[in-house]
């Protein structure tokens, strides 16, 4: 990437050379700040929210987003066909209500959430992925979503400052790593 931005002065010819490079930025981030599931962890996601109330797949996986503080956001692709496999064990039940399937845990299914002794897997998510391994690169893609907007639609003036600001910004987070 260390090419990848364009050198000179800002200009009409040039922005959107630097709107790609931030496009570029913001692309390497987002691939990485998500966090895929363990194996089961998505049947005892499951199982653990079916347990405090009914609800349909969407409410399931804005749930566990939710609860994992946005770590992790388990796919439709792997949730829709968890819930189809707990429903042919018996341990879940499916009822149609205005256009939606609505799920609720079976007695089976109470019984087996019962005899498990697990913590939820939104907890594990949570705590395993530290808030700078989220935060960081979601700071970056801030910052360059401003910059880019900035080079857009800012006057010279502003452009100019926008440039003070970003290089000051470089300097203070290489100093942070060279603090001992």
């Amino acid at each position: 990437m260390g090419n990848s931005f364009p050198t000179g002065g800002f200009n009409a010819g040039n922005i959107d050379g630097i709107w790609q490079a931030m496009e570029q930025f913001r692309s390497r981030f987002e691939k990485q700040t998500g966090t895929r599931a363990g194996r089961g962890e998505v049947r005892t996601a499951v199982l653990a929210l079916l347990a405090e109330q009914p609800m349909h797949g969407y409410q399931i996986i804005h749930e566990i987003e939710e609860r994992s503080s946005g770590s992790w956001k388990p796919s439709a692709g792997s949730v829709y066909p968890t819930l189809q496999l707990l429903a042919d064990e018996g341990l879940i039940s499916a009822e149609e209500s205005n256009g939606r399937k609505i799920y609720s845990l079976t007695d089976e299914g109470r019984a087996a959430v019962a005899d498990t002794d697990t913590s939820a897997p939104w907890e594990a998510a949570a705590s395993t992925s530290s808030h700078s391994h989220t935060a960081l690169p979601k700071a970056g893609i801030e910052l360059a979503q401003a910059a880019a907007q900035v080079g857009r639609t800012g006057s010279p003036a502003q452009v100019k400052e926008a440039i003070t600001v970003l290089d000051d910004a470089r300097r203070k987070l290489y100093s942070i790593l060279a603090q001992d």
